[in-house]
């Protein structure tokens, strides 16, 4: 599984928009900046408390989104399979280097790779 901080980051990357103005400033504040609950408070001018329910309200908002859409279980699973395609079209370019194969066919499997590998970059 992924380590708590990150995963509460992918989620703000996926839904933090959907969260209010409020929610999304401390969220940001306590898991990015990673100011505490009593500094967020005194910035701001509220109660600790309402610092802390406002991020927790916010968490589980954030949480209800994956388990409705589930959009980051489904970019974890893409990415693991297009590094598993890489790994392959790795271990085809390694043969077909050892075996005499045609310039064109070799060209398109560079092309084919650089692909995945922008795709990859852009993901």
């Amino acid at each position: 599984m992924i380590d708590q901080t990150v995963h509460m980051g992918l989620l703000f990357d996926f839904y933090g928009q959907l969260l209010t103005e409020k929610q999304r400033l401390f969220f940001s504040l306590y898991h990015q900046d990673d100011l505490s609950l009593g500094e967020i408070a005194e910035q701001y001018g509220v109660t600790r408390q309402a610092v802390y329910d406002i991020i927790q309200r916010s968490q589980k908002s954030l949480t209800n989104f994956e388990e409705k859409l589930g959009l980051i279980k489904r970019y974890v699973r893409q990415r693991e399979q297009l590094e598993r395609l890489q790994g392959k079209l790795k271990e085809l370019a390694d043969e077909l280097s050892l075996a005499a194969v045609s310039e064109p066919w070799q060209r398109q499997l560079a092309e084919v790779q650089e692909l995945l590998a922008e795709l990859l970059e852009d993901f």
